[in-house]
């Protein structure tokens, strides 16, 4: 039987989000049932229900860092029982079949992956409703387990926020010998100082604005460099293996080619759509260096980075907020009001 499920969507890309009531589809043999505990605001599912990256569909839930208990399983279902703590993240499901999906690259799938909101079930064409809800059910190949020990809270933003940065971290095999630099001090840029450090690697944080040194420093930073001081970006010239760019809105990115060691590569998390001014490519071509980007991961690398932050005790810095403020909480991201991420506690869905 389908089940009625209370949640906030929004109705077009200039409405408030509000309470809204939805079926959930009927479970399926492979399915988990999660009753959602915690759900992460990300600057996505700003950009998602106001339309800025185009195909979006009404009304809208958003929400795809979503933690929560296993209410029943499937038939079908081995790895997860009633009780047991886990996540759902970005995904909920990809063909399976393709190149990439059989690499561990579900989100490349190359016949779409299904999104945790905004996207269509591939087996019944319904919609897909996100974590700002009481409920959610998943594939069991697209749930993830929590370790034991991580605040369920903290550890909602490890689903995108997380994996988003932990991904080029690994791609580009970050140890104890790389000089790994991260743009920007928000949801994402907070994780990757965190993740970079305890990979062994000497980590700066890149920023435009003074006064973040104490703050940088105690998230894993070793030095703090304003890149709006001339000086200061050309004592790091040449410098970093890897720059991870956490930016969420347009910027000029040329200033940070030069300082890349040669062969080094900065990757792009944040940002999506055309650079303005344009990225010069002499840099490039004459320092071998690339620029490149990187989108969350697939699911076996989530789960690595999962581990990693239990063993490690990693949890992204958040601020609780109840389902209610959550416009309030918008507008307050946009300003870059809060450190680092906002985490719903769905509980509040009941008031």
């Amino acid at each position: 039987m389908p089940m009625n499920v209370k949640g906030y969507a929004a109705q077009s890309a200039v409405a408030p989000l509000a309470p809204f009531s939805f079926e959930r589809r009927d479970p399926r043999a492979d399915d988990v049932v999660i009753q959602i505990a915690h759900c992460g605001v990300c600057h996505s599912d700003i950009h998602s229900i106001r339309n800025d990256w185009g195909g979006a569909m009404y009304p809208m839930v958003p929400g795809h860092e979503i933690i929560g208990k296993v209410l029943s399983v499937g038939v079908g279902v081995t790895r997860f029982k009633p009780g047991q703590t886990v996540g759902v993240g970005c995904m909920v499901d990809s063909c399976h079949e393709c190149d990439l999906c059989k690499q561990g690259l579900e989100q490349h799938c190359q016949a779409g992956a299904t999104f945790t909101y905004n996207g269509v079930d591939r087996h019944d064409g319904r919609p897909t409703y996100g974590g700002y809800s009481e409920r959610i059910i998943a594939s069991e190949r697209f749930v993830l387990s929590i370790p034991e020990g991580l605040d369920p809270a903290g550890a909602a933003p490890l689903l995108c926020a997380g994996i988003t940065t932990w991904s080029p971290l690994r791609r580009f095999k970050v140890g104890k010998q790389s000089k790994v630099a991260v743009v920007g001090l928000g949801g994402l840029g907070h994780m990757a100082l965190k993740l970079a450090k305890a990979m062994g690697a000497q980590v700066t944080l890149f920023s435009r604005t003074a006064g973040k040194e104490q703050d940088a420093r105690r998230l894993g930073a070793d030095q703090v460099v304003l890149s709006t001081v001339e000086a200061q970006m050309a004592a790091v010239a040449g410098r970093f293996d890897l720059i991870i760019d956490t930016v969420p809105v347009q910027h000029d990115i040329n200033p940070y080619v030069p300082a890349l060691a040669s062969g080094g590569t900065l990757v792009m998390v944040g940002y999506l759509g055309p650079l303005e001014p344009a990225l010069n490519s002499a840099m490039l071509i004459m320092g071998r260096k690339a620029v490149a980007g990187s989108l969350i991961g697939g699911i076996a690398e989530t789960q690595e980075m999962l581990d990693f932050c239990g063993k490690h005790g990693i949890t992204s810095d958040i601020e609780a907020i109840k389902i209610q403020d959550i416009n309030t909480a918008y507008e307050r991201m946009i300003k870059s009001d809060v450190k680092y991420r906002f985490v719903i506690d769905m509980a509040s869905l009941k008031a």
